[in-house]
């Protein structure tokens, strides 16, 4: 259980709303600076920081962009077409199936985000804009997050200085010179940035989260360098990042779903105070629903495959059906209006425990199976939550990063090195109710991962680092392509700046 209730929430003020630059092309309505001459005179750095916070926010609210291509790209969540819904001309449907193409909106929108981001810190961070040491700390934080994304998604990132106006091209640096730039960054922001433990601070930047996205990088710094092989070095310096996030305070916490409400835990390390409806209702059916919300969308489900790595029954999902805490349950009684935690499969209930019906009539059985892609009714598929609506869709503690992500890191970092991750990854597990793995290699941690951080991003990341992106899964139409394990550059950045290159298989 959580030990306590936060007396208060940090909510970022709506100041001065940073939009930064679309496809890098400085406009008069978006740009950060009142003239287009190139001669930057600096921004407020308080008000502007302030707006840099609220677009993240905005980023993590969304089910799109960012959301989309990290998550319905890989085996965690599939969005089916039914009837006409959630059709909206393939969008989903390519990135499931990997047949996406550099004019693809999700992939563009995510690119101009990170983009912005990245642009708008630099501002902040600039002498002229006198920021004091902690906010050039807190920017170069949030500019490295952003940074993580770009190279991590698309394998480039440009970089435009504040007095480089819209007649400039800005330069881009590669994958390797991007993550050194990124880890330059946090490195320099760690001793300047605040060090709380567990507390209503962490809405933002901490010495905790740039440990954390320090640790994240150089984790995956093999495939970001292009080296292929872990060295034991970074791998060590992982640990050790972990073991200081540790001795601030932060630990595992048993509960697993309380972790994703308001209550303070000692777990989350960096959250925003972003809506959580958007990853509550995007996947439950229409006729679920609250006394303030009439109604799910029915979109987003999972794929048997993922499912299937959780233990207990296969085919039932109701308490006391053997499933660990993590796989979550389907409640018969009403509790939570009726609507569970985690996997949703099966006979669905309403909030006095009777069973739901479609709109159709038919009873609302969640079925294991899709027909495909396309072809499906209001029932296929087995349906993901992890924010409960009991809690408020507007919960104020959308988690962007946590310890238990942190621990398995050092699991994983311990065995690149050449040591055993089996203890680590157990400890995880008998918190969560799970039952102890004889041993741990790769393909048990990337699974142990993928349960008990689903819906948190990290999927296609963990796939990509353990060459697992690529390999075939439902209702993947193109397997075997390594070139799918970067994102297309937008066409549209293509040709606002000729120093962009496309990336292979485009």
């Amino acid at each position: 259980m959580k030990a306590i209730k936060l007396n208060k929430i940090y909510i970022w003020a709506a100041a001065l709303a940073l939009l930064g630059c679309t496809d890098l092309e400085i406009e008069q309505t978006d740009s950060i600076f009142s003239d287009l001459s190139g001669e930057f005179g600096g921004v407020d750095a308080a008000a502007s920081l302030t707006g840099l916070y609220n677009s993240v926010r905005g980023q993590m609210e969304s089910q799109e962009n960012v959301y989309a291509l990290a998550e319905v790209s890989t085996d965690e969540f599939v969005v089916p077409t039914r009837g006409t819904d959630w059709g909206d001309n393939g969008v989903w449907r390519t990135l499931h199936s990997h047949t996406w193409d550099a004019t693809h909106q999700r992939i563009k929108n995510t690119w101009n985000d990170m983009n912005s981001n990245v642009y708008n810190a630099t501002a902040i961070i600039d002498t002229r804009s006198s920021p004091s040491a902690q906010q050039v700390a807190e920017a170069k934080f949030l500019r490295a997050y952003s940074m993580f994304w770009l190279i991590d998604l698309f394998g480039q990132v440009p970089f435009r200085t504040p007095d480089e106006g819209p007649e400039v091209n800005p330069i881009v640096m590669n994958r390797a010179e991007a993550y050194e730039f990124a880890v330059k960054d946090l490195t320099e922001a760690i001793p300047a940035l605040p060090s709380p433990g567990p507390s209503a601070e962490l809405i933002g930047a901490s010495q905790a989260a740039a440990k954390l996205m320090l640790a994240k990088f150089l984790l995956n710094k093999h495939i970001y360098t292009g080296s292929g092989t872990a060295e034991a070095a970074d791998m060590n310096q992982v640990i050790t990042l972990v073991d200081e996030i540790k001795a601030a305070g932060f630990d595992l916490q048993a509960g697993y779903f309380e972790l994703f409400t308001e209550d303070l835990d000692t777990e989350t390390i960096f959250y925003t105070t972003s809506g959580v409806g958007n990853v509550i209702w995007n996947g439950l059916h229409y006729n679920q629903v609250t006394p303030d919300q009439a109604g799910g969308w029915n979109g987003f489900t999972t794929i048997a495959e993922f499912y299937d790595l959780f233990e207990g029954d296969p085919n039932i999902n109701v308490p006391g059906s053997g499933q660990e805490e993590r796989r979550g349950f389907v409640p018969t009684d009403g509790t939570n209006y009726g609507i569970g935690n985690g996997f949703l499969i099966g006979q669905q209930y309403d909030a006095n425990g009777n069973p739901l019906k479609d709109r159709t009539g038919a009873p609302l059985v969640f079925t294991k199976e899709l027909p495909g892609l396309l072809g499906n009714n209001e029932r296929t598929g087995i349906r993901v939550i992890k924010y409960n609506p009991a809690n408020g869709a507007n919960a104020n503690h959308k988690i962007v990063l946590r310890y238990a992500d942190a621990h398995l890191m050092k699991a994983e970092a311990l065995l690149r090195s050449g040591g055993d991750a089996t203890a680590l990854v157990n400890e995880l597990r008998a918190i969560r109710g799970a039952s102890p793995l004889a041993n741990v290699g790769e393909q048990e941690l990337l699974d142990e991962r993928g349960r008990e951080l689903y819906g948190e991003l990290w999927r296609r990341n963990d796939l990509i680092r353990f060459g697992q992106f690529t390999a075939p899964w439902s209702y993947k139409e193109i397997s075997g392509d390594d070139t799918k394990n970067l994102f297309p550059i937008p066409a549209t950045a293509i040709i606002s700046n000729p120093n962009l290159v496309q990336n292979p298989g485009y």
